[in-house]
């Protein structure tokens, strides 16, 4: 009776280690949240892989798709940024996301007329169709 409790004791254990040293999956498309003032606003972003590293595009509905650019992952922290045009203005955004299963949350930060912006961002991955 012993042996088998202890072995089940073992094997819950190395189950719950495996499940905390998965790997984040940044790759598909995700549909994202955020809120600037008081607008709530909407952007799709794809991440994939490109060869051995991974590369991605963000759209909006006021702008078409933007390449991403040093698109990182690590330590199930998603890093890129992102050039948003608004009017004639160009406006780099720095992302820093943790994706949790099929969810991400993060920041975004810019720097806008001299004065650093940050907002907090929430994103859910589509399912894919079978």
């Amino acid at each position: 009776m012993k042996a088998i409790l202890s072995a089940a004791l073992v094997l819950g254990l190395c189950g719950l280690a495996g499940a905390q040293g998965e790997k984040a999956d940044p790759l598909g498309t995700w549909k994202c949240e955020y809120e600037i003032g008081a607008v709530r606003l909407m952007s799709t972003l794809t991440i994939k892989k490109d060869g051995d590293k991974l590369a991605g595009t963000m759209s909006w509905p006021n702008q078409k798709e933007t390449k991403l650019k040093d698109v990182k992952l690590k330590d199930g922290d998603l890093t890129f940024s992102a050039v948003r045009e608004i009017m004639d203005n160009k406006i780099t955004v720095e992302y820093k996301l943790t994706i949790t299963g099929d969810k991400l949350k993060g920041k975004g930060a810019s720097d806008f007329g001299g004065k650093k912006q940050e907002f907090d961002i929430e994103g859910k991955r589509e399912k894919k169709d079978k």
